[in-house]
């Protein structure tokens, strides 16, 4: 009796175990997901297909045009203008979740990027970056579970997330660093 008591907890043990390998080996094996899963409307309300850039590195950057980081338009500007042609992209998204920095229409957004920067490079539609009506574009940048690298906070406008030529995140670079920082440079060059 007691040596089929045992031989009973040892197949229990036994079977447990092998359930517990089962479902690491299912959330090691689970698919991480890319940024070219994604479609949204740019501000002219146009369809914008992510999956356009494959091949591209990305910066995803949330804007506003009230805010004492909005001068960055002018870095972001520059750097695309060097570096598109070499596989590089831009894409903005404006965004009011910041002390009410961005509160014009899309319209409105277009207007002032392209009369006070000259921005060619593109920009979406307004949306959320944070809250429970973040975009899902957003909730992917900045939850490990999407993204496959980190969870991350969006700080303040002109937070900037690197994505490599796969479409995935790589890199989280804080709102105050400059688009023109050696760091960024160096991941744009290498």
């Amino acid at each position: 009796m007691k040596n089929l008591f045992i031989i009973a907890c040892g197949m229990f043990l036994f079977l447990n175990c092998q359930g517990q390998n089962k479902q690491s080996k299912t959330n090691v094996t689970m698919e991480k997901q890319t940024i070219y899963q994604f479609k949204v409307e740019d501000l002219s309300g146009k369809p914008f297909d992510f999956s356009s850039l494959k091949g591209k590195k990305l910066m995803i950057v949330n804007t506003a045009s009230k805010c004492g980081l909005t001068p960055q338009y002018k870095e972001l500007e520059a750097l695309y203008k060097e570096y598109a042609a070499k596989g590089f992209v831009i894409v903005g998204f404006p965004a009011n979740n910041f002390a009410s920095q961005e509160p014009g229409t899309n319209e409105e957004i277009a207007t002032f990027c392209q009369l006070n920067y000259g921005v060619t490079f593109p920009m979406m539609s307004k949306i959320s970056v944070k809250g429970s009506d973040m975009h899902a574009v957003y909730k992917f940048l900045t939850q490990k579970s999407k993204n496959g690298l980190q969870d991350s906070e969006v700080e303040w406008n002109f937070q900037k997330y690197l994505l490599n030529e796969k479409g995935e995140l790589v890199k989280v670079i804080g709102p105050r660093t400059l688009p023109n920082d050696p760091e960024i440079l160096n991941w744009i060059k290498g």
